[in-house]
């Protein structure tokens, strides 16, 4: 198993998240290689802000982390990402579905949809849109400015070349576990069937009867965690799992053969609040354990 460290901050657009979330990442890959007794590799990503293009603030910026994580992918077993902020995913996802192929099914633990898009985000984090990404659903519903006028204007939908995975998570396979904020947007993905939902308490069955058979891929986000069991988030969202019900619910999703995961929005390096979380990197690396 490998671990790679991607600080990225871009895809959120908190004032202090240029200071935490790589701060955060660092020192919790570092945990995470001491648990797990793994070597921890990082991934440079640009440090600048960028300007909002299209409507995902730090397009540019995220755009060349995109091509970063790309280039550090390479042969080997498993990996687990450690971020920064929860786009780092967008590319192991993306790798993970091409090479596994349509039955992929993505397991998302998150406070939050991540379901908007470029033309319904509320904030233009990039954060909240990155499964819409994975499942090929970033487009614009109309022209962006300067981009199409008059007659060649799209009568349809434009993909997102930027962000757009292709081929996209199939519809139906990435499964939200522990959500319980949404947007409107978000809301009508569930409602039409693009992402299925297991809310809290995400009791191991019902995770279990919603993560299909075959390739898993991982994905948590730690406010999926209630502020009272870790508080070490920027967003901190009542109503969470405890740590003993996330690990429970890591272990039932874990029953198909897991091919990668990830672990983000970190945005403190408390050491007392980071070893809260040494059961969860335990039960992640029990996933992703060759054989397993």
């Amino acid at each position: 198993m490998r671990i790679q460290a991607i600080p990225q901050w871009q895809g959120a657009l908190s004032d202090d998240a240029a200071r935490r979330l790589p701060a955060g990442c660092r020192a919790l890959a570092a945990l995470a290689g001491e648990v797990l007794g793994a070597e921890v590799r990082g991934v440079p990503v640009v440090a600048d802000a960028t300007a909002t293009v299209d409507g995902v603030g730090h397009r540019n910026a995220l755009v060349r982390n995109r091509d970063a994580v790309l280039a550090a992918l390479g042969p080997g077993g498993p990996v687990l990402t450690v971020g920064g902020d929860c786009g780092v995913d967008l590319v192991p996802v993306g790798f993970a579905r091409h090479r596994y192929g349509p039955e992929l099914t993505v397991a998302w633990f998150d406070a939050h949809a991540d379901c908007n898009t470029a033309d319904t985000t509320p904030s233009g984090a990039f954060h909240g849109m990155v499964l819409s990404a994975l499942c090929g659903r970033m487009e614009r519903r109309s022209a962006p400015p300067g981009r199409h006028s008059g007659a060649d204007a799209p009568a349809a939908d434009a993909v997102d070349r930027d962000f757009d995975a292709s081929p996209a998570v199939e519809r139906g396979r990435a499964v939200l576990v522990g959500t319980r904020v949404f947007d409107p947007e978000e809301r009508r993905a569930v409602a039409e069937g693009l992402v299925r939902h297991v809310p809290p308490p995400a009791e191991p069955a019902a995770v279990r009867d919603a993560v299909a058979d075959g390739p898993v891929y991982l994905h948590v986000d730690l406010d999926v965690l209630d502020p009272a069991a870790f508080d070490g988030t920027r967003y901190r969202e009542p109503g969470g799992l405890t740590v003993d019900g996330l690990v429970a619910a890591i272990d039932a999703a874990s029953q198909g053969r897991v091919v990668g995961a990830s672990l983000t929005e970190c945005a403190t390096t408390d050491p007392v609040s980071l070893r809260r979380l040494v059961p969860v990197l335990e039960a992640l690396g029990r996933a992703l354990e060759p054989g397993r």
